[in-house]
């Protein structure tokens, strides 16, 4: 049996999944690119278990950054080990707005992390990948895309239905060259400053302060009381892309909702969806053309 070493390029390894998720890496023998917009928050990454200069290179990438500087980093990360199989976009952060308060300049914020930094790092990947008929590229979405109701984060909840949207497509237009792609959707798990952001306000509306006190408040009591375990999550994660563990003999899925909550909440949305189906069908789609 032949053991095949992936390469993995991974961003946003300082903490939470990421960081993580570098540590599942290592264990299964794989070589990991680590990346985060400071080289000496990930510097503890070289003391995990497996780590060597033959397993693990870090490198500075701030996913917002232009797309050249981008594209230079990944460059870099290619002249290490050659390849990269796998690509985890797994940086991104949770602005805390209103979106009367936050306005188009939070939006911008928001996307320019969750979305665009997300395309420019797949865009700077991919060809080399598909050079190769090879990859696998994973993108950290989130279950607020499926519940974007709640106040106040609804821009973020709006970025990432964008990248869950965008990842299907990539799907779609990668499939010819045999790059798979995988939209996780995590639930509430207890990693580090998920829930710390403050708020974000542009321009103040005296009537959202008793909604901002109730969000802050319900965070603050979250914070540290999560029931999702981001150590299960990510080997999770290494096994469905391994085809090993607990995923082995499954098919590819194009999402990996994960979490109780996060299935809850999905359901929850579809049964919504359905319903309203049920309710308007018959009227509304009764808006075609008359037969001549």
């Amino acid at each position: 049996m032949v053991l095949i070493q992936r390469v993995w390029l991974v961003t946003g390894t300082s903490s939470g999944f990421g960081k993580r998720l570098v540590a599942s890496i290592l264990n299964r023998g794989d070589r990991v690119i680590a990346t985060a917009r400071s080289l000496e928050k990930i510097q503890s990454l070289r003391s995990l278990p497996g780590a060597n200069p033959s397993t693990l290179h870090l490198l500075r990438l701030d996913i917002t950054d232009s797309i050249e500087t981008i594209q230079h980093v990944v460059g870099d990360a290619l002249s290490v080990w050659g390849r990269i199989d796998v690509l985890v976009n797994n940086a991104g952060y949770g602005m805390k707005a209103t979106i009367e308060e936050g306005g188009s300049l939070a939006a911008l914020t928001q996307f320019q992390t969750n979305v665009f930094g997300v395309i420019n790092v797949t865009n700077a990947v991919i060809p080399q990948m598909r050079e190769r008929r090879s990859g696998t590229v994973v993108i950290i979405g989130s279950r607020s895309g499926w519940n974007p109701a709640m106040p106040p984060v609804g821009f973020y909840a709006a970025s990432k239905a964008a990248i869950h949207a965008i990842g299907e497509t990539y799907s779609t237009e990668l499939a010819a060259f045999s790059i798979r792609v995988m939209v996780v959707i995590p639930g509430s798990f207890r990693t580090e400053n998920v829930l710390g952001q403050p708020m974000t306000i542009h321009r103040h509306v005296p009537e959202y302060d008793m909604l901002r006190e109730a969000a802050a408040q319900k965070f603050a009591a979250l914070a540290g009381t999560e029931r999702g375990d981001p150590n299960k999550a990510m080997e999770l994660l290494v096994d469905v892309v391994r085809g090993e563990g607990r995923a082995y003999g499954r098919e590819w899925p194009m999402w990996l909702f994960m979490g109780k909550d996060a299935y809850r909440d999905v359901r929850n949305k579809c049964d919504r969806v359905l319903k309203t189906l049920d309710v308007w069908e018959d009227i509304a789609t009764d808006l075609e053309f008359d037969d001549l």
